[in-house]
């Protein structure tokens, strides 16, 4: 199969605004599961989870935390100006930008950009009772993105950005659920295990686990762990190319310590996704063990997956042994040590559709995803193509669609 010549039109369904959940159900662990292991299709409860999954296994969580990335200012006239976070800028690491003090950058999106042409834009907040003002200018653009620089505080004990986030910034749930941001979306659109701050949408396939859920798997001898990759507004940008290949995939941020890539190496490298980012981040660890086989001398940035790149290599790479897969990842880790790193920060830009074949992953937990989007393109090559019977049972039998909705556990 030509990836590239994808038809977008061929991954339609109709989704009825009634089956998109605009709220999540409580407990979360009490979300349904829809199984299809080898095209028998099983329905189930989550907390149900541990009992379809082998003892001895791995799985694999992406432990992004959501921040308040969408600010609102006022202007003068009155007029509103919303700026949402994309990616930090100056500085560009994200833990860096969140403890900056004073001043920073980042990659943003402007609403009712034709209302800000010039100026500054401020805004009054308290934190710990203490009043700061934050001051917003608007930089040269990158691409899309526009630079915007914030100010605050007076000298040496101004506050932390994230502490104005935390004041300033409101919780971005994804624009489908078309309504304003609850108290308890705070907690709800945020995962058990989020550790890492950075993402601007959850990875929803996690809001589904509790505490009680973790346990069980732990009892049935289920190993975990934890990989970074910070979700962007990207995710929800939909193909309006009629063949993929005039579809642009965004870049996003990942990191993946030393400890998992060993423990990816102890289950042969194969593992259970808990949601689509974890699948992109762990696929393309194959591609830049690759690229430090061939070059090790290469700079962490220069191991970005390109969005092509895993379809444009020789088919010995596309189809490789179990033995050649974990060579890939060893030379992740032999890089690291040659470089005295704990853990490896790169990019990924790669897409995932019909005619790849997995690497790593063997079995998926995600939602149900936007017709003819590109995580519905995923799930079509994890599934080999019988998407479309399990997106027509989990309409017909009732369940919730989307970041709030229900799950399932996709086994090919």
């Amino acid at each position: 199969m030509d990836t590239k010549q994808i038809s977008i039109s061929d991954y339609h369904y109709d989704l009825p605004d009634e089956r998109i959940a605009r709220f999540p159900v409580s407990p979360r662990d009490h979300s349904r599961l829809l199984v299809s292991r080898g095209g028998t299709i099983t329905d189930d409860y989550f907390y149900h989870l541990a009992q379809y999954l082998p003892a001895g296994s791995l799985m694999v969580f992406n432990n992004t935390k959501v921040i308040r990335a969408r600010m609102l200012f006022h202007k003068s006239t009155g007029a509103l100006i919303e700026v949402f976070l994309l990616e930090p800028y100056e500085p560009a690491d994200y833990e860096q930008m969140f403890q900056s003090r004073g001043r920073c950058s980042w990659l943003c999106l402007v609403g009712n950009l034709k209302k800000w042409k010039e100026g500054v834009l401020s805004r009054d907040i308290t934190i710990d009772g203490r009043p700061i003002t934050i001051r917003a200018t608007r930089g040269s653009m990158v691409g899309t993105s526009h630079v915007v620089n914030f100010e605050w505080g007076g000298a040496l004990e101004a506050s932390s950005f994230a502490s104005i986030l935390e004041a300033a910034g409101q919780l971005p749930i994804p624009p489908y659920l078309n309504r304003e941001t609850q108290q308890s979306d705070l907690t709800t659109y945020q995962t058990v295990y989020s550790k890492v701050k950075g993402s601007v949408a959850a990875p929803t396939a996690g809001l589904h686990f509790t505490p009680q859920v973790l346990s069980e798997l732990d009892a049935c001898g289920i190993d975990r762990e934890e990989l970074t990759l910070h979700v962007g507004a990207g995710t929800f940008k939909p193909v309006k190319s009629a063949h993929m290949e005039g579809h642009a995939m965004h870049t996003e941020h990942i990191s993946v310590g030393r400890q998992t890539l060993q423990k990816l190496l102890n289950h042969q490298c194969q593992a259970t996704a808990v949601g689509t980012t974890s699948v992109r981040t762990l696929e393309s660890l194959y591609y830049m063990g690759l690229k430090v086989m061939a070059r090790p001398d290469l700079a962490e940035e220069q191991l970005h997956v390109a969005q092509w790149e895993p379809y444009d290599l020789p088919a010995a790479t596309m189809t490789p042994s179990r033995q050649q897969v974990c060579d890939a990842i060893e030379a992740l880790l032999h890089w690291l040590d040659a470089h005295q790193l704990p853990a490896l920060h790169s990019s990924t830009q790669i897409i995932i559709a019909p005619g790849y074949e997995f690497k790593i992953v063997c079995r998926l937990i995600t939602n149900f995803h936007q017709p003819q989007s590109t995580l519905l393109l995923l799930v079509s090559a994890f599934t080999h193509g019988s998407w479309r019977s399990i997106y027509d049972h989990a309409l017909s039998s009732g369940y919730r669609f989307l970041s709030y909705g229900d799950s399932s556990l996709l086994i090919p």
